[in-house]
């Protein structure tokens, strides 16, 4: 059986490649180093009609590119590095994709909402945990578990439950396309902040966030367009 991932193509029943790629590595890094499960996932690729496709064929995928590959072998926490390039070597080409609800929930906010919210947390010394930039114009901010299922309440606690904010939750169930990884034409996934050893295992909580985030994403739909 055979298969194509962005356009690479390999013969399953065949010799497969053990070299280490950028992907990968990062894998590796993920799962050894910061306690991630990682998953392989399907690629988008932008059209020239300008329209997004999936790598996984469905014409009517509703998320391209962000999602498993059906066939892909789950890399879990704490593989060694042999297992996780020899795991990535089945899937050449693969996204890398991390399940979003085990060892963190997302905060999803506009790309410049984020950078004043990350500017500002650090001015005031908040806890701060890995965050994302993603070639979409989101950012996205790594949370405790639960920070999902938990966000409405938290708004209304909060007295943000009235405004009308761009920021949504990733929960359980969803994935996140991780550096190195692309979204095709669009471009690559970036860290605006890299996890380290004291945040990949420890995110905050959302409460600690939640304000910081909602005033910069009110903020930016505020702010005059010149």
């Amino acid at each position: 059986m055979d298969f194509t991932i962005g356009g690479i193509r390999e013969i399953r029943s065949g010799s497969r490649r053990r070299a280490r790629s950028p992907e990968s590595t990062a894998v590796a890094e993920y799962t050894g180093l910061w306690g991630w499960d990682v998953v392989p996932g399907a690629r988008a690729a932008r059209t020239g009609s300008g329209r997004t496709d999936c790598s996984c064929g469905d014409a009517d995928c509703p998320a391209p590119g962000a999602h498993p590959l059906s066939f892909g072998r789950e890399v879990p926490a704490g593989a060694t590095l042999e297992s996780a390039v020899d795991a990535w070597s089945r899937t050449p080409g693969a996204a890398v994709l991390l399940p979003v609800g085990r060892s963190f929930d997302v905060l999803d906010v506009p790309a410049d909402a984020g950078r004043c919210a990350l500017a500002r947390l650090e001015r005031m010394g908040l806890p701060r945990g890995p965050v994302a930039l993603a070639p979409t114009g989101r950012a996205w901010f790594f949370v405790a578990p639960g920070a999902a299922a938990g966000l409405p309440d938290l708004l209304y606690r909060t007295g943000w439950d009235d405004a009308a904010l761009d920021l949504r939750p990733l929960g359980d169930g969803d994935h996140l396309t991780a550096p190195p990884s692309d979204l095709g034409a669009l471009g690559p996934v970036r860290w605006l902040r890299p996890p380290t050893l004291d945040t990949a295992g420890r995110p905050p909580q959302a409460r600690l966030l939640l304000g910081t985030l909602a005033y910069a994403c009110q903020r930016s739909v505020r702010r005059p367009v010149r």
